[in-house]
């Protein structure tokens, strides 16, 4: 599961200008991107992706907190989690764990869980490390999911998931409607839990 290939064959490019491409793509064209961007074996890339991802999204959340704290900046009714009340190195070594440590965790925990629910109902499913993959790009919206927004948190969750089912449609040779079977539990929690779509619907509500 953890497996690095040095030159995949189909996969993607490594580097910053090849992340924004694929960040780009993702969003643009999940089809294109689906069908050609995943190899097997190739994890590398999307581990990357989604560290920058969640990199951005929690950077910019601690920042949006820091100013609304010191008045520049009104969040409104949002009820935002604080976290600049911590120290800036006790912040700082929380985020690089958050990135380090829990994203990639959390991913492959939800890798493993995608594939006990995909087992009974894709014979004809891909590996391991391509459920990796289109979890780990899925994610792609969630950048924004960081301003004290609950419209945009929603919209971003519900952006994610969409991705995330039909990516394990195309690699998991899925009709639509069993990849929403087996995908929407995980995409629930990751997306809903792991990136607040469901506090901000809270919120919103």
């Amino acid at each position: 599961m953890t497996q690095w290939v040095e030159n995949p064959t189909g996969g993607r490019d490594r580097g910053p200008i090849a992340l924004v491409r694929a960040w780009a793509e993702i969003l643009l064209r999940p089809q294109r991107f689906f069908q050609a961007g995943i190899a097997p074996g190739d994890q590398a890339p999307g581990l990357v992706f989604i560290a920058v991802v969640v990199l951005v999204e929690e950077g910019s959340r601690f920042a949006v907190v820091e100013l609304a704290q010191r008045g520049q900046l009104s969040l409104g009714p949002y009820d935002y989690p604080v976290i600049g009340d911590l120290e800036p190195l006790t912040a700082l070594l929380a985020l690089v764990a958050i990135v380090v440590f829990v994203a990639p965790a959390v991913l492959h925990l939800t890798a493993a869980a995608q594939t006990l629910l995909l087992a009974p109902l894709a014979p004809d499913r891909g590996g391991i490390s391509e459920t990796v993959q289109v979890i780990a790009y899925a994610t792609a919206p969630c950048v924004f999911a960081g301003l004290p927004l609950p419209e945009v948190r929603i919209a971003c969750g519900i952006w994610a998931a969409g991705l995330y089912v039909y990516g394990m449609g195309t690699i998991h040779n899925l009709s639509l409607p069993r990849a929403l079977v087996v995908s929407v539990a995980p995409a629930a929690v990751l997306f809903g839990y792991g990136f607040r779509a469901f506090a901000a619907a809270d919120a919103l509500l």
